[in-house]
């Protein structure tokens, strides 16, 4: 798995207990996951979350650590991708969440699902 992107937990990202808020985590994983897709397809802009597995909350993560965010390509389906994701802390790399699948679905401009033709990921060293 390649770790694309680093938060930094912040006062604001924290819940009632003093630890990383689930929802602040989930939408950061949900943009990156969107940015993977979007730079797999190449579709900057129609593209949607379908699905997500269930989600594991392993660990957390406490105000000043940095954790990263993962992606890794899964399946193409006709329309939409399937990717999986981690994030883990920085320095201990303990998982903090593990999500098995992910799915978004390819758009056109009026909003169906539209085949996108592909059948092998594109490289995703840079």
């Amino acid at each position: 798995m390649k770790f694309f992107s680093r938060k930094w937990i912040r006062p604001e990202d924290l819940n009632s207990n003093g630890t990383l808020f689930g929802g602040r985590l989930l939408a950061w994983i949900d943009e990156e996951a969107a940015i993977y897709a979007m730079c797999q397809l190449g579709n900057n802009r129609h593209l949607v979350t379908k699905f997500m597995s269930e989600i594991d909350f392993v660990s957390s993560a406490r105000q000043g650590e940095v954790i990263e965010i993962g992606v890794e390509f899964v399946s193409f389906g006709r329309t939409s991708i399937t990717m999986k994701a981690e994030v883990r802390n920085k320095a201990s790399k303990q998982t903090i969440i593990a999500i098995n699948r992910i799915v978004f679905v390819n758009l056109d401009s009026e909003g169906k699902a539209l085949p996108h033709g592909l059948t092998t990921p594109v490289s995703t060293s840079d």
